[in-house]
Parts: structure tokens; sequence; C-alpha cells
């Protein structure tokens, strides 16, 4: 697999509507907000006005052998230092997976990368981070695996469904 590649194809494993059927069914409660295409944090800053809680955003990264990957996902004015970072979730020189890499193994288009997504990492590829900050914003806000809606829920259901997935996230001070 190429790290340089564009995805195949924009087709998605899972559909925005199956990610929320499958919050519904682990007893989820959502809100959804459908508005147009967002691809940046100023993007969505613009668009939602003033809608409270945690805003969050994904680094889907990867190490220098490619071999190991993480969804970092911390508030979104948050500034990462990725040289920092990588001690810290036991990686060596990290960067962005491709949108190749992104759509094998988390079957999303960038700028719509979630922590939803793990619901397509049905090996367990990629390691969750959460910035522990998150846990005290309510509720949080993220997409459902395309950046045309946002869904909000609790942090702990957040979790919840991270968990359902198969994935133990790795909770650090960012």
């Amino acid at each position: 697999m190429s790290d340089t590649a564009a995805p195949a194809a924009a087709v998605l494993p899972t559909s925005p509507e199956a990610v929320i059927q499958r919050l519904a069914d682990l007893g989820i409660e959502t809100e959804v907000h459908r508005h147009a295409p967002v691809f940046t944090v100023e993007e969505s800053q613009a668009l939602r006005g003033d809608l409270p809680g945690g805003h969050i955003k994904n680094l889907f990264l990867r190490n220098k052998k490619g071999d190991q990957m993480w969804l970092v996902v911390v508030e979104e004015t948050r500034r990462m230092d990725l040289k920092a970072l990588a001690p810290k979730i036991g990686g060596d020189k990290l960067s962005f997976g491709s949108p190749d890499r992104l759509m094998t193994y988390l079957g999303v288009l960038p700028g719509s990368v979630t922590p939803l997504a793990l619901i397509n990492d049905k090996a367990h590829k990629v390691q969750p981070v959460l910035d522990r900050a998150l846990l005290s914003m309510n509720p949080l806000h993220c997409h459902p695996l395309t950046n045309d809606m946002t869904l909000s829920l609790a942090p702990a259901d957040l979790l919840k469904f991270i968990e359902a997935c198969g994935h133990k996230p790795i909770f650090l001070d960012l």
C-alpha cells in the first residue's frame, strides 16, 4: 500500500446512518447536526455558531515503518507537537497517514476523521489516544464518518462506543 496514493474509491464501508444506529443499539443518545461539509477547524467554528461542549479534532498518525497507527483525539484548539507526542504513545518518528491508509483502516476520507471510524477497524490496527481533558467536556461533538454532519454525545458514551468496537483507548494529558 502506498502512503501517497489517493483512496481507491469514495464509497464508505459504513454509512453515517449505520453508525448512528449502532450508537442507538448501544443505548447511546446523540443529537445530529446537519451542515455543509467542513474540512478545517476554522470552517467548523464559523459554521456552528455557539454550540456548547467540546469540539474535537483527530490526528491519524503512523510510525516511520508504517506498522503502527494511532488516532489521536484532542480538543480542536489544542496544538500538537508530533516529536513530543511520539514517546508518549510509544512510537518513533510520527507522520500523518495517507488518504489511502485512512480509507483502508478507518474507512473515511480526509476531513472526516473521527473516533466513530473505529467501527471500521475490525482488525484493531489503530490505537485510539484520547486527551484526558475531553472527559470533562460535555457534550463532545464529532463527525459520524462524513464531514456534513456532527453528532453530540456524552464523553462516557464515546468511550462506550470505542470499547464496543473492541478498542481500549490510551488516555493522556495532552
